[in-house]
């Protein structure tokens, strides 16, 4: 137990080693499971047990973190608060489950999705791997935000459209407006948008600050295209199927 939650560097992540690896493995699966058993999660008992039980899921998973950082001796209010993209979208994605407010899934579908998927490919946990809390805890929350959203999208069928993109990006800009403001008032670096963070990242090939902040614009922007490319393909395909024989 001292091993699974005791803050150290005796287990270093590699990227893309078998535990990585089995574990993106275990979250595909289970976003398959997802889709093939789509129809019997629309009984109404059993999506509400579902849609319940993803929200505490996801809100247990915040919580246990600012206890583990607390208890560690790592909280503070400058870098701790649920500010960061990962855990602002892993809280909105917790309340679509229980709302089902299709605004919300605008932007966590987008922004949520997107960062989550980039943060499971290159997470930045480099002192922490399985069976670690920490390990645990970086994919159970980030996948727990992509497979919230894909509920959404495989059971109650929702679907963005075009105008979701801007939208998306439109409050996202909003709110690194405001965690800008947060930042310089805390002395903080929510989202890595005062510095660049610490450990190596992506942002390292991005520029200097404030220049990397522009490249990660055109980086999301480009992320939301490929997460609604889908249903641009499935809509075109669907126009085809209903225009008469005659008209094509």
């Amino acid at each position: 137990m001292r091993q699974f939650f005791e803050p150290g560097k005796e287990s270093v992540f590699q990227l893309f080693s078998n535990a990585h690896l089995l574990t993106l493995a275990a979250f595909l699966i289970t976003i398959i499971l997802l889709f093939l058993f789509r129809k019997p999660l629309r009984t109404t008992k059993i999506n509400r047990v579902s849609r319940v039980g993803l929200f505490l899921i996801l809100i247990i998973s915040e919580l246990s973190l600012q206890a583990w950082l607390w208890w560690s001796g790592y909280w503070g209010y400058q870098y701790s608060l649920p500010l960061h993209l990962s855990s602002i979208s892993l809280i909105l994605s917790a309340i679509l489950l229980l709302t089902k407010r299709y605004a919300l899934f605008e932007f966590t579908y987008f922004v949520g999705v997107g960062s989550a998927l980039q943060a499971m490919l290159t997470p930045d946990i480099s002192l922490y791997t399985f069976p670690h809390y920490r390990y645990i805890h970086f994919f159970i929350s980030h996948g727990g935000t992509v497979i919230a959203n894909l509920f959404m999208v495989f059971v109650e069928g929702y679907k963005p459209t075009g105008r979701s993109i801007w939208r998306a990006f439109l409050w996202l800009n909003a709110y690194t407006v405001i965690i800008f403001i947060v930042n310089y008032l805390i002395e903080g670096n929510y989202m890595y948008i005062s510095e660049k963070p610490v450990n190596p990242s992506l942002i390292d090939y991005l520029g200097p600050w404030p220049w990397y902040i522009l490249s990660l614009e055109g980086i999301a922007f480009i992320t939301f295209l490929i997460l609604y490319l889908p249903f641009w393909v499935i809509s075109k395909m669907e126009s085809k199927r209903a225009l008469p024989s005659d008209s094509r």
